[in-house]
């Protein structure tokens, strides 16, 4: 019998949350055929004729499998619309890890990097105010790659989005806080998670990308407060759904 071709698990989000690390942490798993590169990018191409998609290309970029599950990591697919629509028509059995992390954390890391990138010039707490109205001038409309800084962090929404999709126990959450206190046990939790045999120990490591963002930049205690104001509601849809709540 042929091999299934087909990928087995993703890291589908979220941006700014040790994505890289985990991807790398599994690049050292010998049971699994990890993408060659981070971010294929695949499920949120808007290029692609997705009434008839071709997944040649995408196959194309993983290792030969003998039977080991394929999986990459791609963090915008939690937040890109359409993408987990995409993925289980693809795949309805995929297994999707999510890693979290405190949304006011990953909105001012996330325009750390914009800015440090120079697809951003205007400070954090515009953008997180009136900077939001960007969106709606983006295609697809209300969604931005790079300034989304607030809307990707709504989990409670994107997880909600996911469930209807995907039945519970093919989805895998994580927080980034636990994995970088304590990597063993989160990689242990996604050996489990994908059916692997124990593995090596691991060791913490820092894995960062993205630059640092402006020369004495601080986030602030009023866009603390503003954005905590704006996750409330959400972040008791999240806890609902997941137990993990922050702020």
């Amino acid at each position: 019998m042929a091999e299934d071709p087909r990928v087995a698990f993703i890291i589908a989000g979220v941006q700014k949350a040790g994505t890289t690390a985990l991807f790398d942490y599994l690049g050292e798993e010998p049971g699994v055929a990890l993408a060659a590169t981070k971010e294929l990018h695949f499920f949120d191409d808007e290029a692609r004729d997705w009434a008839a998609p071709d997944y040649g290309a995408y196959h194309a970029s993983f290792p030969r499998a003998d039977g080991r599950p394929r999986g990459e990591a791609t963090p915008i697919y939690l937040y890109w619309p359409n993408s987990l629509e995409r993925i289980r028509a693809y795949n309805p059995s995929m297994k999707l890890i999510v890693l979290l992390r405190d949304p006011v954390a990953r909105a001012w890391s996330h325009w750390r990097m914009e800015t440090a990138r120079g697809a951003e010039t205007h400070p954090f707490a515009r953008c997180i105010r009136q900077g939001r109205q960007r969106l709606f001038q983006a295609q697809p409309w209300g969604h931005h790659r790079e300034y989304s800084y607030v809307e990707r962090g709504f989990y409670g929404e994107q997880i909600e989005r996911l469930l209807g999709l995907f039945p519970a126990q093919q989805l895998l959450i994580l927080r980034a806080e636990d994995l970088r206190a304590d990597p063993a046990v989160a990689l242990g939790a996604v050996r489990t998670f994908l059916g692997l045999a124990d593995g090596a120990a691991v060791s913490r490591r820092e894995v960062h990308v993205g630059g640092d963002g402006p020369v004495g930049s601080a986030l602030t205690a009023p866009d603390i407060a503003w954005l905590r104001g704006v996750y409330a509601h959400d972040q008791h849809r999240l806890a609902r759904l997941t137990g993990v709540r922050y702020g």
